[in-house]
This record gives structure tokens, C-alpha cells and sequence, in this order.
């Protein structure tokens, strides 16, 4: 028996407080069928804020609650001092893209 594909959730543009709730909710739908592998494609992403940092430090808290696996891929260099200040870099399993972290 195979392992099912695990999911991956690619995001794109700005992530701020107009679009965060959207993602929350995107996320949270997917979480709730707890599925073992919860990737976010960060590579289309050109700009993250606060709000948007927590609703990925949710996901990856409730993916954790149930013993899966959270990572992040493809983080561009205008997004990845945000994570860097914030040392979320050191919080979240970040690969350099999808394979990478499906492979994880």
C-alpha cells in the first residue's frame, strides 16, 4: 500500500491581512482531513507580513497536533529575511523546493 500524495499548497503574490484569512481558511480545510504531509509552495510569493506569518505558524501547529509534517518550499529573496528577522527560519522545515521537501 502506497503512501497517498501528500498536499501541497501553492501560494502567490502579496500575503497580508486582506488575503491572509483566505489562506487560513485554505489551510485549515486541508488540515482538517489530516493528511501526513502539509507542503506551502512559497515560490510565487513576493511579499509576507505578520498576519500571514501566523497563519502559517497555526497550520503548522495543527498539522504537528496530529503527528504530520509541515514545510515550506521556494522562499524568494524578498520573503526570506522576513523569515530570517523573525527566526522563523529556525521554526519552520524550509527546503529549497517541492521534491525537496516531499523527499523529507
Amino acid at each position: 500500500m502506497t503512501e497517498p500524495l501528500p498536499n501541497v499548497v501553492p501560494l502567490e503574490g502579496e500575503i497580508d491581512l486582506h488575503v491572509s484569512p483566505q489562506i487560513g481558511a485554505q489551510l485549515a480545510a486541508l488540515i482538517k482531513q489530516k493528511p501526513p504531509k502539509v507542503v506551502v509552495d512559497l515560490s510565487k510569493v513576493t511579499y509576507i507580513d505578520s498576519s500571514g506569518l501566523a497563519v502559517l505558524i497555526e497550520a503548522m501547529q495543527n498539522v504537528g497536533g496530529y503527528g504530520g509534517s509541515f514545510a515550506l518550499t521556494g522562499l524568494q529573496d524578498g520573503v526570506r529575511p522576513i523569515f530570517e528577522i523573525a527566526r522563523l527560519d529556525q521554526v519552520f522545515r524550509i527546503f529549497p523546493d517541492n521534491a525537496a521537501a516531499l523527499a523529507a
